[in-house]
């Protein structure tokens, strides 16, 4: 059976590069109907915090890739020193300031022995030199020269285990099929092997990312696109438009599409097709893929979204909110968002008595009297029997005809003493969904005094 592991540390919040790791192992466990186990690996103390390991967890919650187990290595502190006591016991390892400790059966010191030791003493394993060859799951043959590689640290002098040595005895002991993680760990590998092999343990299947790097050209940093997850969500992405933009960081459907769900990729993916070149984060393409989600996302469900962000605004009531209004409106600018929250600063003047104005707009578009046109307009809508768009429509350009304008001419300043924009919905969209009172009321303010 296929098991597949995603083991963050728990010394800062889940980004990108992490997020994708935990994506291809969630995924790869679904096209395979296999496990996908999650590993908290906590073993820095002083680094890790709870606060972290909430924001994973939800983070992955969010983004849909459930776990079927979950572990801390926190808890397990007894099975490392138990399977670096076999080591010692060996004659594989030895304790640190000390030749390395011959075989003698009961009479080798054990790791919590070492441990507890005045001054700490750490456990280590012996190196030979030697070439490994990993055949890894997307690169192929990788070689490694292991007199490179210095004798490997098991137990620290603190007693917590070292990194690589709580991962290979976590990964068997879970029945780790395949590891499948960045290309930032094959340093790891050789490492790992050589402490599989010293341990007789089953060696799972390697499968070593590509990088992401920034548009740019250089690795990610909080400058450079090393946003957490929870920020994502906080800037109004929604999950399954992010998860679809890391399946691009690495993998494609082929036929050049770049929208695609994740019931459908679960069908396509094979780790035999995960790029070998550096992946590019490019956020316009996210924006781009964010959009396309919105537009096809049924209006119930995205009104459901704003509303929150409406209430964080103040510009709605959370019991009171009128939802087949405020999907009348979510109908009017949903093929132009980018992101949730493009929705409330875009759409604000729907939901207030006087809209907040554009000063450049004002000074662009209102700056001439307007005030006979407006007055007219206004005139016009309070007595329109029938108050709906095509009508709206009819009667503004009645009007502009009757005054020998161009229709644009004036389209321009109504909107800005509507809205207070200059974008927007269509004009006579805009004019029906606020109203019959709020349009005339807002054109009316523009009217001077006599005009």
């Amino acid at each position: 059976m296929v098991r597949v592991r995603f083991a963050p540390s728990p010394t800062g919040f889940l980004h990108i590069g992490g997020a994708r790791t935990a994506l291809f192992n969630w995924i790869f466990a679904q096209s395979q109907k296999g496990a996908y186990v999650l590993r908290i690996e906590d073993t820095d103390a002083a680094r890790s915090k709870k606060e972290y390991v909430d924001e994973i967890l939800n983070s992955l919650d969010w983004l849909g890739f459930h776990w079927d187990e979950i572990y801390y290595q926190s808890s397990r502190y007894d099975i490392y020193k138990e399977y670096a006591d076999k080591l010692l016991k060996a004659g594989k390892a030895y304790i640190s300031d000390s030749a390395p400790v011959a075989p003698s059966g009961q009479d080798a010191p054990t790791a919590a022995q070492v441990a507890a030791a005045a001054g700490g003493q750490a456990v280590i394993l012996k190196i030979e030199p030697r070439k490994i060859v990993l055949n890894d799951a997307i690169r192929g043959a990788i070689e490694f020269d292991t007199s490179v590689i210095k004798d490997q640290v098991l137990i620290k002098s603190d007693g917590t285990p070292t990194y690589n040595f709580a991962c290979v005895i976590d990964d068997a002991l879970m029945k780790i099929s395949h590891v499948i993680r960045g290309d930032d760990h094959i340093s790891n590998t050789p490492k790992q092997i050589i402490m599989y092999e010293a341990l007789g343990l089953p060696m799972p299947v390697f499968a070593h990312l590509p990088l992401i790097l920034s548009k740019e050209g250089g690795r990610l940093s909080k400058r450079k696109g090393a946003t957490a997850i929870s920020e994502f969500r906080s800037m109004g992405f929604l999950p399954e438009a992010l998860v679809n933009f890391l399946l691009l960081l690495g993998w494609s459907p082929g036929e050049n599409r770049e929208i695609i769900e994740s019931a459908e990729a679960i069908k396509l993916f094979d780790l035999k097709h995960v790029n070998k070149t550096a992946a590019v984060l490019d956020l316009d393409k996210l924006n781009w893929i964010n959009n396309q989600y919105l537009k096809a996302e049924p209006s119930d469900k995205l009104t459901e979204e704003v509303i929150p962000l409406l209430v964080e605004k103040h510009l709605v009531n959370k019991e009171t909110a009128d939802r087949a209004y405020i999907r009348s409106i979510v109908e009017l600018f949903q093929a132009r968002l980018t992101t949730l929250h493009d929705f409330p600063d875009r759409a604000d003047f729907f939901f207030v008595e006087e809209p907040v104005m554009d000063p450049k707009a004002q000074e662009k578009f209102l700056k001439s009297d307007l005030s006979r046109e407006f007055n007219m307009f206004a005139l016009r809508l309070k007595t329109m029997p029938d108050y709906n768009i095509a009508a709206i429509e009819d009667e503004f350009r009645k009007m502009v005809a009757e005054l020998n304008m161009e229709p644009k001419v004036l389209i321009h300043p109504v909107r800005v003493a509507l809205t207070g924009k200059t974008i927007g919905p269509g004009l006579f969209e805009v004019i029906y969904y606020l109203g019959r009172e709020r349009a005339v009321k807002r054109l009316l303010k523009w009217v001077k005094t006599g005009g």
